[in-house]
């Protein structure tokens, strides 16, 4: 049942990028979205738990502030998505793996294995690949910023990994910690609206319904079985739903949007995929927190 558990999620979450692409939504939009209507069905989960919840303040506010980065990663990578389309962009922002590695160490000492640091230029030559660099036939409307922007948005995500891991212990309900990073995604959403491009706050149908479909599938469910599922499964299992994610999301991409990658691109797409399961790997291998996008 735990590997079911960990599969559904992996396929729920897999959907994650068609779903704001098809809601036809601005980046910024998208993102508050998918925390606003998240975050009432979080709390409520949550409610009915919530004696269970011993957690110091301190570690709550610890999951607000992970969240804060959380929001501007949903918003970064949205942007990627139009620039490079749902599959790539998605694969690109999973190299979040490398930086929570290298941010694990840099940060908490924890030294990463030789291999795993022999395998971060591998991941950014396919990383490279997949931008369409001298590529006449690279697919997306502009393949390089795409993938730059999908960067950043898998440094984003490292940070909200490193945080939330460090917010989280066995004395919260599963669905507290993601409550909390759920309202400080929210915040930083509403923060980057004002300050940025503005939050379209009209309600126009079908775009809400699939942005409801993202929150309560994505957000909510595929994280919370996700959240529930990995630690309790062997390494091998853990690498393989990490690397299942992104693969799923082109496989999306390819049959519901037509996107059509070149054929180097592709080649770049194998060499990320591989490069980051065996980080993956490795990482489940020492016990470190799996991580997925």
């Amino acid at each position: 049942m735990t590997l079911l558990a960990a599969l559904a999620g992996a396929v729920t979450i897999s959907f994650s990028a068609i779903l704001f692409a098809l809601s036809e939504t601005s980046p910024i939009t998208g993102a508050f979205y998918r925390a606003a209507y998240a975050l009432p069905v979080l709390v409520m989960l949550w409610l009915v738990r919530r004696g269970a919840d011993t957690r110091p303040m301190s570690r709550r506010w610890m999951a607000i502030g992970a969240g804060l980065s959380l929001g501007a990663d949903v918003f970064t990578w949205h942007n990627s998505i139009e620039f490079i389309g749902a599959g790539l962009a998605t694969l690109i922002a999973n190299t979040q793996v490398i930086f929570v590695a290298l941010g694990a160490w840099v940060i908490l000492g924890e030294r990463p294995r030789r291999t795993t640091l022999l395998t971060v230029p591998v991941i950014l030559f396919g990383v490279a690949l997949v931008s369409g660099v001298g590529q006449g036939s690279a697919f997306g409307e502009d393949p390089a910023g795409g993938t730059l922007l999908a960067l950043l948005a898998a440094m984003f995500y490292s940070v909200f990994i490193l945080a939330f891991r460090h917010s989280n212990d066995e004395r919260a309900p599963s669905a507290g910690p993601l409550m909390e990073a759920t309202a400080g995604a929210l915040i930083a959403s509403l923060l980057i609206g004002l300050f940025g491009p503005g939050i379209d706050f009209g309600f126009a149908w079908p775009s809400h319904g699939w942005l409801i479909t993202l929150a309560i599938g994505a957000q909510v469910a595929g994280w919370l079985l996700i959240g529930y599922a990995l630690p309790r499964l062997p390494a091998v299992e853990t690498a393989t739903i990490v690397l299942l994610q992104p693969a799923l999301t082109m496989v999306w991409g390819s049959l519901i949007f037509d996107e059509r990658p070149s054929a180097l691109q592709l080649t770049g797409a194998v060499v990320v995929l591989a490069g980051v399961a065996f980080v993956a790997l490795v990482r489940a291998r020492r016990g470190a927190t799996p991580v997925i996008g």
